[in-house]
């Protein structure tokens, strides 16, 4: 549907409900900010660019923490690394809960580990994290995994043959393929049917989540919700991926070993027999299907993605990309893969990761909190259940942390003796008790299948590097690089 009907169907709804309830209420004694319109809040203060731009618009005008109003709800915009970092690491209890967002809250409905509150939030991460750290078996540790696909990717571009290529399919297959062996036991093949449907879900999905027309919704889901939009197919997606989490689970179910859990799916069960007498355990098939749905979209999307701005930026600055080949080959050399030792001795590579991660800016506006009872903060009274946006790109661009935070540049990760050096604006997994809980994987896999690549293919384009084009395909809640093409040629 276009904008324009949206928004007419939003004016016309919004005046009926004008009518029946007047002025929003002001609650607490909330932070600065534009004064909103009833029903239709900050509307007319929103940029046409998006969330970001209007937010940092409205920074500049009322300072680091902020109330705006999206549609009806005040929502408390954190600007800055030393504003997040007040409020989700020194008051971090109390910035813990988590806010819906709007496009995926048909979807998990508060369930699920990214979703969760309350107890339900805690039984569940302290589950998964410990369950992804062992995987419920202790038999292969994450960074053999990861080497064992990297060396089946490796494989897989060597057929290419050096011809140009879209990168996406096969970052999304990698990095899949490893949360696939930890949630399912198994890995799937490159073109198996079922596996490249399920990827082509998720990327569907985490752009139409990042859409201008999703940054829409979130402002008057409350009534857009009935018309058709991009919040019913990404409905119609996810849940496509979580039937198929179903009939995987009742095969787990069927073959499922007590004295030996395969993965996250056999150990969630066990602790669903062990707790079927409680009434009120967690640990029930909702839970299992919307946590297990989280990890393996997250666990797919967000390293994938970096990784295809990562090569986007390896062929806009070849010089960059020259000093990594340098020091793999110093390094680790051609005649065995990279481990994850080799990571202390190789403060050049770990920077440019770094600093992919900084510049890709994945979650511009960060996955939203809420505090969960009446808070100070910095002088105001933030009321319970209030929303509360940390927004992740103004920490990452922080030009009192990074000298040239506009560009890109691995030296913001390195002293004057080259050696890698720690940055408090760097959080790209976020902070405080929401912090990713996948962040060690992450880390592991960019490491890896950053330089496996590297050790075994030279970059290329037929794009002069002047001309490579960075310009975001969408900004939102997530950001997504522009299509491109690549060249993995054998070095």
């Amino acid at each position: 549907m276009e904008l324009s009907v949206l928004l007419l169907l939003a004016l016309l709804t919004g005046l009926v409900i004008l009518l029946a309830r007047g002025h929003p209420k002001a609650h607490g004694h909330l932070p600065p900010g534009p004064r909103p319109l009833p029903v239709f809040g900050n509307l007319l203060q929103m940029d046409r660019g998006g969330l970001l731009k209007s937010f940092q618009r409205l920074r500049d005008k009322y300072g680091d923490v902020f109330t705006v109003y999206l549609g009806s709800r005040p929502v408390v915009i954190l600007w800055g690394t030393e504003a997040i970092r007040e409020a989700l690491v020194d008051q971090a209890e109390a910035f813990s809960g988590r806010a819906q967002i709007a496009v995926v809250d048909q979807v998990f409905q508060g369930y699920g580990v990214v979703f969760a509150n309350g107890e339900r939030w805690k039984a569940l991460r302290r589950f998964s994290l410990a369950t992804m750290r062992d995987f419920g078996m202790g038999k292969r540790s994450v960074e053999e995994r990861i080497q064992e696909e990297a060396q089946y990717l490796v494989e897989e571009l060597r057929k290419s043959q050096g011809a140009l290529q879209d990168p996406t399919f096969i970052f999304h297959s990698i990095t899949s393929n490893i949360i696939c062996s930890i949630v399912f036991g198994k890995r799937f093949a490159y073109r198996d049917p079922d596996f490249l449907r399920l990827l082509d879900m998720f990327y569907q999905s985490f752009a139409l989540i990042s859409s201008f027309s999703s940054q829409v919704f979130e402002l008057y889901s409350g009534f857009l919700k009935y018309f058709p939009g991009a919040h019913r197919q990404i409905y119609r997606n996810l849940q496509e991926v979580k039937d198929f989490i179903g009939r995987s689970v009742e095969k787990h179910r069927e073959t499922l070993d007590p004295n030996a859990p395969r993965d996250f799916i056999d150990t969630y069960l066990l602790r669903m027999d062990k707790e079927k007498s409680q009434p009120n355990s967690e640990f029930h098939h909702q839970n299992l299907l919307d946590t297990a749905l989280s990890l393996f979209f997250a666990g797919t999307e967000t390293t994938s993605t970096t990784l295809r701005y990562g090569f986007l930026l390896m062929l806009k600055y070849p010089h960059i990309t020259e000093k990594v080949y340098k020091e793999i080959d110093q390094v680790i050399g051609s005649h065995r893969p990279p481990a994850l030792d080799d990571r202390a001795k190789m403060p050049y590579t770990e920077a440019v990761i770094l600093e992919i991660q900084r510049f890709g800016d994945l979650i511009p506006i960060g996955v939203p909190h809420k505090v969960i009872k009446d808070t100070n903060f910095r002088g105001y009274i933030i009321p319970k259940d209030t929303e509360v946006y940390p927004i992740l790109h103004s920490a990452l661009f922080d030009s009192r942390y990074f000298d040239t935070p506009d560009t890109f540049n691995p030296n913001h990760f390195l002293d004057a003796n080259g050696a890698l050096t720690k940055n408090e604006a760097f959080m790209p997994f976020s902070v405080g008790k929401r912090i990713c809980l996948g962040e060690g994987i992450a880390r592991a896999e960019l490491f890896l299948f950053f330089t496996t690549i590297l050790q075994n293919f030279s970059v290329a384009s037929p794009v002069a590097p002047e001309d490579i084009d960075l310009t975001p395909r969408e900004c939102g809640v997530g950001k997504l690089p522009p299509i491109y093409q690549i060249q993995f040629l054998s070095r």
